[in-house]
């Protein structure tokens, strides 16, 4: 009688054993699951930070905040190499710790992970001890784990993550947090070109305008705040004429007095800049084209009256004047579609008119 209860009682043990372990699969299985349910929300979470209406600064920013928020990282740094030395793209750690952290690779401890191009987990062992990269603080972070950046197999950084636990990422799937890594890189690349577009941006010598590069940084960002605007690019078809039959100084007059006629006419919100050489482009924001083409007509009639004085070579050279001819060609820009291919066709339209047309267009 005893050894048949302590059969069942065995048989029961073995059943809840495995009834255990089927139990705790099924929870490693949901929290996979869930992990990756996480990291594709995180994905698209990337996807539209990046087509926000925001700086390149700012959307790393945003991005290295939503990466602390879904995976629970006390601290998230970005370093990324300039071309002229490393600098912080986006981290929330104390601004007294930036030099060690965009300093990280030219540690020992990091090297090889930089030389393999993979991650390295660290962490102490107790509260005594400290993460061998920190020199100030050393009780900030107990664990860390060091991502290197490559874009096309070249090392241009790294990120990392920190805990205030020992121990703090033993658990984490190392795959999905790859994944992540390799979207930063992809954000990183998408960026790169917004960022170049806001340091280019400078101002013309002879009008004071922005340059065409303004367009497609913060200007196309005030563009996609609507849903359609209107681009009008216009040309000052006598600009060479004048320059050849008088001299340059006279054409940058013409060009500056052109650049001063428009700007008192606009209004501060919409953009005007010097597109290049004898054309500009004024972007009408969130404007329809009626309106626009009756503007346009009356900003031509006031451009094509303006005079301008012929500088004198000599003194006793007589007063002449010279007034522009302008030609224009108008679009409609429609919110986060191609402005830079929309402007391309604007150009060439003017380009290739007959050499005396002046007037308005709408393509």
């Amino acid at each position: 009688m005893l050894i048949a209860v302590i059969i069942v009682l065995f048989v029961v043990v073995i059943g809840l054993i495995i009834y255990n372990l089927n139990i705790n699969k099924k929870v490693k299985v949901l929290s996979n699951t869930n992990q990756k349910i996480n990291s594709l929300n995180v994905l698209q979470d990337f996807m539209n930070i990046v087509g926000s209406d925001s700086t390149a600064e700012v959307k790393l920013q945003e991005i290295n905040a939503k990466l602390r928020e879904k995976f629970n990282i006390k601290y998230s740094t970005i370093v990324v190499f300039d071309g002229a030395e490393y600098i912080i793209k986006a981290t929330n750690v104390a601004e007294r710790h930036w030099d060690t952290m965009r300093n990280l690779q030219s540690l020992e401890i990091f090297k090889e992970s930089i030389m393999r191009g993979a991650p390295q987990y660290m962490t102490v062992e107790n509260d005594s001890e400290s993460l061998p990269y920190q020199t100030i603080e050393v009780g900030r972070a107990k664990s860390a784990i060091f991502f290197p950046l490559y874009i096309d197999n070249v090392y241009i950084g790294y990120w990392i993550i920190e805990n205030a636990e020992k121990h703090a990422f033993d658990n984490i799937d190392l795959s999905i947090i790859d994944v992540v890594k390799e979207n930063i890189i992809t954000v990183l690349k998408t960026i790169a070109y917004q960022t170049t577009m806001e340091g280019l941006v400078r101002k013309d010598l002879f009008t004071g305008l922005n340059s065409a590069e303004y367009l497609y940084g913060e200007g196309k960002l005030r563009l996609d705040k609507t849903i359609s605007s209107q681009i009008c690019m216009f040309k000052i078809v006598n600009l060479e004429e004048v320059n050849e039959k008088y001299n340059r100084k006279t054409g940058n007059s013409l060009v500056a007095a052109v650049g001063n006629v428009v700007r008192n006419r606009l209004a501060p919100e919409y953009i005007f800049v010097r597109y290049m050489g004898p054309k500009f482009v004024i972007a009408f924001i969130g404007e329809h084209e009626d309106e626009v083409l009756k503007f346009i007509k009356s900003l031509k009639s006031d451009l094509e009256s303006e005079e301008v004085l012929v500088f004198k070579e000599r003194k006793t050279d007589k007063d002449q004047y010279v007034r522009p001819v302008v030609n224009f060609a108008i679009a409609t820009y429609y919110k986060a579609t191609g402005l830079e291919k929309l402007n391309k066709k604007l150009e060439e339209y003017l380009d290739n008119a007959p050499e005396k047309e002046n007037d308005i267009n709408y393509i």
